[in-house]
């Protein structure tokens, strides 16, 4: 297979032949123009000399072939040759040669044609017929004297150059092309670079290969150099963001399996031992059913965690938007929770203020106060108590809900809201906790455009402070 030309080659050879077209048209022109120039410069000194002689025989209408002799050698002009034609054509005066009759009719000569037709004509480099010399010739006609006048110069190496285009200019128009053919070289020749390199980017990423190479560490300090490599860079970016997610999701799935295992283990391990001990007494059947009840029931809140989870991952744009009266629902957690709170011997105290109304979905502002309250409930300790007060500043409502148990080390309260993270993973599986309350906490509060951080209490145990918007009145 061919190798196919770059595209920045292309450019070059494209733009290149457009300018050398019109480089070349433009100086073919300018040389026309310019010879033309000197030309019509050099016919207009002679109509000039002409049209001086045509005044001088008008007013010496006498003047004899030897009066003309004196007139024209007079003339600076080196080689100048003076001819005087009627109208008819018949030569009546000429400088240089004096056998008139031989000289033959002039009516058919260019210069003479012309000036009959149009007061004046010239003719570069013609033969002369009669003294066989080539000549430039410049006719002026005088109708009233019925005469014409031409003059003419011999057509020889100085007449020539002196008609020829300046070559200093083509000099010039040479070397300027030149270095615009440099600068566009250079300029196609970064941005053919620039080409390639992000064709060579296209290539390894279609095919996975690494991007830390030579070939596309610096591109040249143009715009689309500049570009070019943001691209890469966003590429590489979101690479490494979608190895992060893998990373996370392999993590999140071996949690998920670990957390799993653990109750459906141990309600294999009872239904395994009930089975398989046909004639085990009535009491530690009952107990091994109670502990494989309370595994399922286990396994159904993590599935329950997992799916909220999930649904808010993949619907991150909140759904189901209603007004929801926060103090009221707090109220109603704290009635579903009362037996937990006498167990544990714990009081929670509300101070709420009536009617705190918050725009979102009413199950997920459900599951932020209520894994608080279960959260606390678990980890505080017995005989602790449970605080939450609000208050609103402008568009937010500021929550602290906390409580004066044990607290957690320092080191772990950055890692609260992830998900299956436990301080004391014994202790949690004990508990029936399933490791993901705080992170739908957490997601909860950011869908509903708020922010939350936790902290330990000066005086002992945990305190999260949250916001969430507050309706806005129509």
């Amino acid at each position: 297979m061919a190798k196919r030309t770059s595209v920045g080659t292309r450019l070059y050879i494209s733009v290149l032949s457009v300018f050398v077209v019109f480089a070349t048209a433009f100086i073919i022109f300018q040389h026309t123009r310019e010879r033309e120039y000197k030309i019509d410069a050099l016919d207009i000194k002679l109509q000039d000399y002409n049209e001086k002689l045509g005044e001088i025989m008008q007013m010496q209408k006498n003047w004899s072939e030897h009066d003309l002799d004196r007139y024209v050698d007079t003339h600076d002009m080196h080689g100048l040759r003076v001819t005087v034609v009627n109208m008819k054509g018949s030569v009546v005066y000429d400088n240089m040669y004096k056998n008139y009759n031989r000289m033959g009719n002039h009516l058919k000569r260019n210069e003479i044609a012309d000036a009959i037709n149009r007061g004046s004509g010239h003719a570069i480099s013609r033969l002369s017929n009669t003294l066989k010399h080539t000549y430039f010739y410049s006719a002026t006609a005088f109708p009233k004297q019925g005469i014409i006048i031409r003059s003419a110069l011999p057509y020889n190496n100085d007449l020539a150059k002196s008609l020829q285009t300046d070559q200093h200019y083509l000099w010039f128009s040479l070397v300027t092309m030149l270095i615009l053919i440099l600068i566009l070289y250079r300029f196609v020749s970064r941005l053919s670079d620039n080409i390639n390199k992000l064709r060579l980017f296209a290539t390894k990423a279609d095919h996975n290969e690494s991007l830390d190479t030579e070939d596309l560490i610096a591109f040249p300090g143009d715009e689309l150099g500049e570009i070019a490599e943001r691209i890469i860079k966003i590429y590489k970016r979101l690479q490494k963001t979608k190895e992060e997610q893998n990373i996370l999701k392999r993590q999140l799935t071996q949690n998920i399996a670990h957390e799993l295992k653990t109750p459906v283990a141990s309600i294999q391990g009872y239904l395994e031992t009930i089975l398989e001990n046909p004639h085990i007494n009535e009491e530690t059947k009952e107990q091994f059913l109670n502990r494989c009840y309370a595994q399922s029931q286990r396994l159904a809140s993590l599935l329950q965690d997992i799916s909220t989870l999930n649904r808010m991952d993949d619907a991150p744009v909140m759904a189901n938007s209603e007004k929801i009266d926060i103090s009221k629902m707090v109220n109603n957690i704290v009635k579903e929770t009362a037996l937990q709170l006498a167990e544990h011997e714990m009081t929670f105290c509300n101070h709420l203020p009536g009617g705190i109304e918050v725009e979102g979905n009413s199950s997920l502002l459900y599951s932020i106060f209520r894994n608080l309250t279960d959260n606390a409930i678990a980890y505080a300790g017995k005989g602790t108590t449970i605080t939450l007060s609000a208050q609103q500043q402008g568009k937010l409502w500021h929550f602290t809900f906390s409580d004066n148990g044990v607290g957690v080390s320092h080191e772990h309260l950055e890692r609260l809201f992830e998900r299956f993270y436990r301080v004391d993973k014994g202790r949690s599986r004990k508990m029936g906790g399933t490791g993901l309350g705080l992170a739908i906490v957490k997601n909860a509060v950011l869908l509903h455009g708020g922010t939350i951080m936790v902290r330990n209490n000066p005086d002992g145990g945990l305190r999260f402070d949250f916001t969430l918007r507050s309706r806005q009145s129509n």
